[in-house]
């Protein structure tokens, strides 16, 4: 039982270190972002142009059975 008992003890002490690590990880403030400048998505293809001239036209026609 002692053997068994010893040869657990390393095991344990590195689970607690482990822990000990992911806590300290998940509880730090998040990091400023790398970038500065900051970036916009571009949801609909042609965004900047007139609504309703380009995005009609792109699409194809659907032909449903």
């Amino acid at each position: 039982m002692a053997i068994v008992a010893c040869l657990l003890l390393p095991v344990v002490g590195l689970l607690l270190y482990g822990m000990d690590r992911v806590e300290d990880w998940l509880s730090r403030p998040p990091r400023p972002p790398r970038h500065g400048a900051a970036r916009h998505l571009r949801l609909i293809r042609g965004g900047g142009q007139a609504t309703g001239t380009r995005a009609r036209t792109d699409r194809r026609s659907s032909e449903a059975a």
